[in-house]
């Protein structure tokens, strides 16, 4: 099989972050609490240099199509192809205020190429096995240009989106948000040979092709630390942008700009937990389209914006 080897063995994977529902950042106890999400299964948690919490791994079996981009032929074309196996998903809350659904797996050809026991697919944790065709065919590619999953498709989002929507109705939380955010989600992928790409696809989307650097755990890792800085960018933006003009609205802007200073400006840590030989994919990253770079302007316009606030209400005293 080594013909199909650089269309099939990749790693598949997506990605949803949210604010926690909860007026405050929740503490590393209950974070634990909320994550163990399976029985008689530690959750893993840390508090340098921020802190982060993993719950234990699940899985979910699968006998799906997945899209794969068809490489000859008429271009922009996708075709199905069955897999069968199980996705691996977990939770990610970092700062005990953002909490991320994550689902991947790897994508290996069957060499049989037919339908195999369950058992089989379950001694092979987060792995699937195309049964069928797949010469000429490209996974990954396919999955990034899925725009949305159709009736028998694979769709990790919704996998992520379950464990979120599973902690977010915990009773350990009080549904009280300290501001407005949007959900985000970014889908990726890696393969043989591949380079590093970023695309932001739209408001709440984005993709990712990455080499095949590390394995898929750190690899996923690194898709979760993209996005959980995705997501602070992104709602940081929104909040500037609901800065409004004039001097008459400066209350509204220490009110609007107020939840950024108390609950976002510390989160920002790019590549804390990644795995060192993924490091270059966050050097990229800054380099364009320069996450770090926007983030460090706009954290310089909210504290611009908060310090003009308070010499102005400073000068209006008696």
């Amino acid at each position: 099989m080594a013909t199909t080897r650089p269309a099939t063995e990749v790693v598949i994977g997506e990605v949803h972050t949210a604010l926690l529902q909860h007026s405050s950042a929740v503490s590393a106890g209950v974070g634990a609490e909320l994550l163990a999400l399976t029985a008689g299964e530690r959750v893993r948690r840390a508090e340098r240099p921020i802190a982060y919490a993993v719950s234990p791994a699940q899985l979910t079996g699968v006998d799906c199509d997945l899209p794969a981009a068809v490489t000859a032929g008429p271009q922009n074309r996708l075709a199905p192809v069955r897999a069968v196996g199980t996705v691996t998903s977990r939770a990610v809350l970092t700062g005990g205020h953002v909490l991320q659904g994550s689902a991947y797996a790897r994508v290996v050809v069957d060499a049989e190429r037919r339908r195999k026991p369950w058992s089989h697919y379950l001694a092979r944790p987060g792995v699937l096995e195309i049964v069928g065709k797949s010469g000429g065919l490209d996974i990954a590619g396919g999955h990034l240009r899925q725009a949305a999953p159709s009736a028998g498709m694979l769709d990790l989002g919704t996998i992520g989106d379950r464990t979120i929507d599973t902690i977010q109705t915990s009773r350990r939380i009080d549904r009280a948000a300290p501001f407005r955010s949007t959900r985000t989600g970014l889908r990726w992928s890696v393969s043989e040979g591949g380079v590093f790409e970023f695309t932001l696809v739209d408001d709440r989307t984005r993709t990712a092709r990455l080499p095949r650097v590390a394995d898929a755990e750190a690899t996923a890792a690194l898709c979760e630390d993209i996005a959980l800085h995705d997501w602070l960018l992104t709602t940081l933006l929104s909040l500037v942008g609901r800065i409004p003009a004039g001097r008459a609205g400066r209350r509204q802007v220490v009110e609007r700009l107020a939840p950024a200073l108390d609950h976002l400006l510390h989160l920002w840590m790019p590549a804390a937990r990644v795995d060192s030989a993924l490091a270059p994919v966050w050097r990229g990253l800054d380099q364009r389209p320069g996450l770090t770079r926007q983030w460090q302007t706009n954290v310089e316009r909210v504290r611009d914006q908060l310090a003009l606030a308070v010499i102005e209400a400073s000068a209006h005293r008696p």
